[in-house]
């Protein structure tokens, strides 16, 4: 029997199977963060979540869970550098970084030293993240912000170029405004984000300040550029409202004057005597400066950042003088405060009151305090006994900290436990440990508004 369907015209024809054609398209699955994450070549040591406060005991508010972690940049890997690692390759690392950047299932990661974006990135959209990146001139790997596309939009962005900023708002005739020690090339990256099911919002910077140990200044400087540009651009998208959380590597340890400055403890007379012989001016801020050592040396070289001595000597620099506009200590402290209060670290001030009611024999993870000594009236005691740990360096330089907004406070309702060390030995990355040489660290923050 024939059929008393009316015979489709050419282009009728030709929309019909562009319409077939579409849905076979949509019906096709997109990559899952299964299929792109070997689980087995992403084999790490879980670590546990710490429940410092409960929901019931929580005032309602803006709830963010939030992660950093540096990745340890493919393009800066080099054998002498991890003499005891068996992991170096980007193909035994990969799935462990994956792996362990996903599992904790962050609304916003910041990540550091990110390159190989052709991998990273349709591992993180296919989780459901955005991502804005950005790095510093002629730098081969960079900064990361990614975000729950369903949780967040962006609202703004901003880069830092830290060698580009002044310090000095008066002019004084023949004085650098910028008054820095060495051009670093580090970045500061800042992205302002929106809820989609309200009008709150949150500021996010993320950092990899200057590597090297000696130039103390240069990130004192850094970390308060950012602090500044950080509330200056909140301000400057008309959300003064909106808190702020900055985190990264910063590359300073919680006894360091860098970390003091940031939190606002007072500088210690020992800390300030490591910071005055890094008043220096190196000879990529001004050539004149005899260059008697080799490249790798002087700290510039790309594949130097995170050196294999910690213990270097400034080398290819002269003594600062009153024209290369260098702050004095005051100074710097000024420049901290005229941004607002000081920063409040995610990590020390949520566990500082928690492991208090813990035997020493039953405490849930170890701190910095627990190895360096720190009284009890200064900050920093509470930080993770380690964010990096190799065979080089083992040290605590990474980060979470929070502005509140005037009107709103956080409180942290849990955080990631750190290592065991004997886990990490003989040093990172290890394979079924950790794909980085730092760890990853992650804490879930509440913001409420306060009463007026």
């Amino acid at each position: 029997m024939t059929s008393k369907r009316p015979s489709l015209t050419a282009e009728q024809l030709a929309l019909s199977e562009a319409r077939k054609a579409k849905k076979a398209k949509q019906n096709v699955a997109a990559p899952t963060t299964a299929s792109l994450v070997d689980e087995v070549k992403g084999r790490i040591i879980d670590r546990k979540w710490i429940q410092i406060k409960d929901a019931d005991n929580v005032p309602s508010g803006h709830r963010v869970k939030i992660l950093t972690w540096n990745l340890l940049a493919q393009c800066l890997v080099r054998r002498e550098l991890f003499p005891n690692s068996d992991c170096l390759k980007a193909v035994q690392r990969e799935h462990m970084l994956y792996r362990e950047m996903l599992q904790h299932n962050a609304d916003i990661l910041c990540l550091q030293e990110v390159d190989r974006l052709e991998k990273l990135l349709p591992v993180l959209e296919s989780a459901g993240y955005a991502h804005r990146y950005a790095a510093g001139p002629n730098k081969k790997h960079g900064c990361l912000i990614a975000f729950k596309k369903d949780l967040y939009e962006e609202m703004g962005l901003k880069l830092i170029l830290y060698d580009k900023e002044n310090v000095r708002d008066t002019d004084e005739e023949g004085v650098s405004l910028c008054g820095s020690t060495f051009r670093t090339r580090n970045i500061g990256h800042i992205v302002a984000l929106k809820h989609t099911q309200c009008d709150e919002g949150l500021v996010i910077a993320t950092t990899h300040l200057f590597w090297h140990p000696k130039y103390v200044y240069e990130k004192a400087r850094q970390a308060a550029i950012l602090k500044r540009e950080v509330v200056r651009f909140k301000q400057s998208i008309g959300h003064d409202d909106w808190p702020c959380i900055i985190s990264g590597d910063f590359n300073f340890t919680p006894d360091d004057p860098v970390y003091s400055l940031i939190v606002g403890d007072p500088v210690l007379p020992v800390q300030e005597e490591k910071l005055r012989p890094s008043y220096v001016v190196h000879t990529t801020i001004d050539p004149v400066v005899a260059t008697g050592a080799s490249e790798t040396t002087d700290g510039n070289n790309e594949n130097e950042e995170e050196g294999a001595d910690p213990d270097k000597v400034i080398t290819n620099a002269r003594a600062a003088r009153p024209v290369d506009g260098l702050l004095s200590l005051s100074e710097l402290k000024n420049l901290f405060l005229s941004s607002g209060p000081p920063l409040k670290s995610a990590y020390d001030s949520s566990l500082r009151g928690y492991l208090e009611s813990f035997s020493e024999s039953n405490k849930p993870t170890r701190t910095f305090g627990d190895r360096v000594s720190i009284p009890s009236s200064r900050l920093g005691g509470y930080e993770p006994e380690w964010t990096s740990y190799t065979f080089y360096w083992k040290l605590v330089l990474d980060y979470i900290f929070i502005l509140d907004a005037p009107q709103s406070q956080s409180t942290i309702t849990g955080v990631l436990s750190g290592h065991r060390t004997e886990d990490l030995q003989p040093g990172l990355p290890q394979l079924g440990v950790c794909g980085s040489d730092h760890v990853l660290l992650s804490a879930e923050i509440v913001f409420t508004p306060t009463l007026t």
